[in-house]
């Protein structure tokens, strides 16, 4: 796939839209295009977040470990982002993410990540609703298993 056909389907991610033409190319030459069969783990709960993930293709879970066993917290598909969150905190992942099919995906690098919604504000604020969106639906999640 070319520059420009990956950079046309990263525009369908509501965040990196805000990005202007020249920052989504240069996401797309730096990043890594991965590709994650059913059941494969994209990262693991206490692992270092040194990525970011772009699903251009397929669905992930998102686990967390509890006394009683995993846990789905939720659930990303095509054209979002998953596994930034550690990164603005430089803390280990708070979850683990496994391919509930097959998934195509950008691996981009958590600097570079850093630093395009650091130069966009747009982005950053797009960002920033998707986050205290997950954190509402993790925070009902928990509240459902703890009964």
């Amino acid at each position: 796939m070319s520059l420009t056909e990956e950079a046309a389907l990263i525009r369908q991610v509501p965040i990196l839209s805000h990005l202007g033409p020249v920052a989504q190319k240069m996401l797309c030459f730096v990043s890594e295009r991965v590709t994650f069969e059913a059941g494969m783990t994209v990262f693991r709960q206490g692992e270092s977040a040194d990525a970011a993930y772009v699903l251009l293709d397929g669905e992930v879970e998102i686990m967390v470990w509890t006394k009683s066993g995993s846990l789905c917290i939720n659930q990303v598909g095509k054209y979002e982002i998953l596994g930034e969150t550690g990164m603005f905190g430089d803390l280990p992942r708070s979850a683990t993410a496994v391919a509930r099919s097959r998934v195509e995906a950008l691996r981009v690098p958590s600097e570079l990540f850093r630093r395009m919604i650091h130069d966009s504000p747009d982005a950053s604020l797009h960002l920033s609703r998707v986050l205290a969106q997950r954190l509402a639906r993790t925070t009902a999640q928990l509240s459902i298993a703890a009964g």
